[in-house]
């Protein structure tokens, strides 16, 4: 009787395919893993750096009167003077985008050519007395005392 001799080598490459679809499944799904996982951190990065260059800004100016709350067409907007100068960085909500533009201190806005700080849709800013505000985004929310306004200073922290 003659052996078949091919069966043997059948089932080697039945398991080599089963171990490289093994593997190939592992890849993609390590990849879609990553790409979520990269996704979620720069989304997050986003956030954070919102809401710190919005308090950065605030901290550098902070100079007597530099810091107010304007209204520009019934929205908030957080004025930042450059000294005496009669020049500020206006911060406002255009859009979905968080912007900033440079112009005269009374100035019409300047949307359209003003630069784009980060996507947000909501934008508020809270006096909560003693020279302390409050910034409000979608990344969350920062809270910074104006040192100027006060001898001992309020950290944002406090």
């Amino acid at each position: 009787m003659k052996r078949n001799s091919d069966l043997p080598g059948f089932y080697t490459m039945a398991v080599a395919g089963i171990f490289l679809a093994g593997f190939f499944l592992t890849v993609i799904f390590g990849a879609r893993v990553y790409g979520d996982i990269a996704a979620g951190q720069a989304g997050n990065n986003e956030k954070r750096a919102l809401l710190s260059y919005l308090s950065t800004c605030v901290r550098m100016n902070d100079t007597a009167g530099a810091v107010s709350v304007g209204q520009a067409q019934g929205e908030p907007v957080l004025v930042i003077a450059d000294g005496h100068s009669g020049y500020a960085l206006r911060i406002y909500l255009y859009g979905d985008s968080l912007v900033e533009d440079y112009g005269e201190l009374d100035g019409e806005l300047y949307p359209d050519m003003a630069q784009v700080i980060g996507k947000t849709e909501e934008f508020s800013i809270e006096n909560l007395g003693n020279d302390v505000y409050a910034v409000v985004t979608d990344a969350g929310r920062v809270v910074f005392g104006l040192r100027s306004g006060d001898e001992k200073g309020v950290a944002a922290d406090d």
